[in-house]
């Protein structure tokens, strides 16, 4: 592969081939004889460490007799796997481009989040979820509904027992928190009461600040993994949302650009004590 490629795409191809030879009832020994592979090379396809042509993909959901939509999303992550940042456009109300940060969202150890925006999804309200959802043009009430039970889903990693939660670190800007949302006090108790949990830390970036490249960013997560002895099992990661897709990036250079711009967030944010009673006196300001 390409030294410039992403290893996201890879990475989430080898998981879903995985999936689907297991939900197909065939064993990897078995698949690697029919398809006349080694098995060393079935483990670095299904570990995400070697590239796939998209024709081999097709041979794999041939076999495992995957349904066309899925053949269909395999064989995409095979030709995205060549491209320097993975990219891709807006599909249904959940874009598959989002479900694939899904994944890599449940699969993290720590996720540092920057919103100047939105309150971040896994700290966000029903009520304010649901809001977020109505303002994609000609969104249904199913269609949003879909997106609030999403986001209630996602918020169950922080919580969840094994493997461990992983650990939130979120600066916000404070003038996410003076807009005019319906259910904004009840959302803004809830990022109160999220900072008490030992692995969630909240914290406001006030307003005043000065102008800086920092703005250029605009919100990002950098998604770090799970070590096995060493080094991480996975690059560390950095997703950029955009209004018609989503940008992977985990080149070193990139990604040591976005730890640059969090640092220079976290020396500018309140303490988590202060930006808990920052929260509490907006909070009382907000009449829905």
């Amino acid at each position: 592969m390409n030294e410039a490629g992403s290893t996201v795409p890879r990475r989430e191809l080898g998981r879903l081939l995985r999936q689907t030879r297991e939900e197909a009832g065939i064993g990897l020994e078995a698949a690697a004889a029919e398809l006349e592979w080694s098995r060393a090379k079935m483990y670095r396809i299904e570990a995400g460490q070697t590239p796939m042509r998209a024709l081999d993909v097709d041979q794999m959901c041939r076999l495992y007799q995957a349904p066309p939509d899925m053949t269909e999303v395999l064989v995409s992550l095979a030709r995205e796997s060549k491209s320097k940042g993975w990219y891709h456009a807006y599909g249904d109300v959940i874009p598959r481009w989002f479900e694939l940060y899904v994944g890599l969202e449940s699969a993290a150890s720590r996720l540092r989040t920057y919103e100047h925006a939105l309150v971040p999804g896994l700290l966000q309200t029903p009520e304010y979820a649901a809001q977020v959802a109505r303002t994609r043009p000609n969104v249904s009430d199913d269609e949003a509904a879909k997106v609030v039970d999403l986001r209630i889903e996602r918020q169950r990693l922080l919580t969840r027992k094994r493997p461990v939660a992983p650990v939130l670190d979120a600066i916000i800007e404070e003038a996410l928190l003076h807009k005019n949302v319906p259910g904004m006090r009840a959302q803004i108790d809830k990022l109160v009461q999220a900072s008490d949990a030992p692995n969630v830390s909240v914290r406001v970036l006030p307003l005043g600040g000065a102008i800086t490249y920092i703005v250029v960013s605009g919100g990002f997560v950098i998604l770090d993994f799970p070590t096995k002895g060493a080094r991480s099992a996975e690059p560390t990661t950095v997703y950029n949302e955009g209004l018609s897709g989503a940008l992977y990036l985990d080149r070193t250079d990139e990604v040591r650009t976005y730890a640059e711009v969090w640092k220079a967030l976290a020396a500018q944010a309140l303490g988590v004590a202060e930006s808990r009673k920052l929260m509490q006196e907006i909070k009382e300001r907000h009449r829905d």
